[in-house]
């Protein structure tokens, strides 16, 4: 399906160089940012207090943070899960403070204040018959506004292992992007590809470098999907630049891959499009929390297309890549090995 025909080639390469000097000054403002602003990690990195509680209502999340703010802990995570009524709180580490081993129940008594209650002992017996004391939220009516079901104390040294496994997924994303490329086109695509994938992903960290937002686990899985998204329109762009060669044996390179990009232009569209109005469905209307992870998806998207069209086809062509890297010629009829030379039919 196309939304729209080009019928003149769009001369993309002729402003290659310029576009990509951007690119590398860019790239370079990233990293400079990620090197001395550092990334500002969610307690899945650092470690923290997870705090699960249930209303009896649908929770009001703004009253619940703003009940946990008083805490002074700086940024914290509220959100719904399950459904409405089913509430985490995400409280940072503070240091080696004793007090992490209490904020927990810290934290449950400001949820409990602000809903009318006070904070009691609950003592219950389990189905295994074991004796269990837990606190609880009572208000003067005797009801229960907000109930305690978990509180979880999640050290640094769980942290780090997952910033370990976090950076291992992203080396064995990359590796294997790497080796796909290589194999279906050859190498020269691989180098631009991945290089292109890792220009979007070090602009996206740039951003959560420079304004300091929050990179949790859920910012991690959307450069992961930036990573795949990106390299799809890669692939796209490159196999469109193989069958090119194939037709067009008079074009030279940049000619070539001015043609595939504009032939593939309305498809951008289309594709690009759809998943920016989803991506920016979730940044307006899916809250706190989904805000980030629809931040970095937006990001990788619209640098994606960039990378797509100016850094990978243009390393490819600078790297020289010509139609005898794509296209396998055939054997000659006067070659002595060919069992069909000289036959006619």
């Amino acid at each position: 399906m196309e939304l729209f025909r080009i019928k003149r080639d769009i001369p993309f390469m002729r402003h290659a160089l310029v576009l990509n000097i951007v690119s590398f000054v860019t790239f370079a403002l990233a990293v400079f940012f990620i090197a001395t602003r550092g990334l500002h990690l969610s307690i899945e990195f650092t470690g923290g207090t997870v705090l699960e509680v249930e209303y009896a209502q649908a929770a009001d999340l703004e009253r619940a943070r703003t009940a946990i703010d008083k805490l002074g802990l700086g940024e914290v995570q509220v959100q719904t899960f399950g459904t409405s009524r089913d509430v985490l709180v995400r409280l940072p580490v503070r240091g080696e403070s004793k007090d992490n081993a209490t904020l927990g129940t810290r934290g449950f008594e400001q949820l409990c204040s602000a809903e009318g209650g006070t904070v009691g002992t609950r003592q219950y017996t389990t189905a295994q018959g074991e004796q269990v004391s837990r606190p609880s939220c009572t208000t003067p009516a005797g009801a229960e506004p907000v109930r305690l079901n978990r509180v979880e104390f999640v050290g640094p040294s769980v942290g780090s292992e997952l910033a370990r496994d976090g950076a291992l997924a992203l080396a064995f994303t990359v590796a294997g992007i790497m080796l796909y490329l290589a194999m279906r086109f050859e190498w020269k695509f691989s180098v631009a590809g991945i290089v292109a994938n890792l220009h979007d992903v070090i602009i996206i960290l740039g951003f959560f470098a420079f304004f300091q937002w929050e990179f949790s686990l859920a910012v991690l899985a959307a450069i992961l999907a930036v990573l795949g998204y990106s390299v799809n329109e890669s692939v796209v762009i490159f196999d469109r630049i193989r069958e090119t060669f194939r037709k067009m044996r008079k074009m030279t390179t940049p000619q070539v891959i001015d043609h595939a990009i504009t032939s593939t232009t309305s498809r951008t569209v289309i594709t690009h499009g759809s998943t920016q109005i989803m991506v920016l469905s979730m940044l307006i209307f899916g809250g706190p929390t989904l805000h980030y992870f629809a931040v970095a998806l937006t990001i990788g998207i619209l640098f994606g297309i960039y990378s797509s069209i100016f850094v990978a086809a243009g390393i490819a062509m600078w790297l020289g890549v010509k139609r005898e890297d794509l296209v396998k010629s055939g054997p000659s009829r006067s070659d002595p090995n060919d069992p069909n030379a000289g036959a006619v039919v």
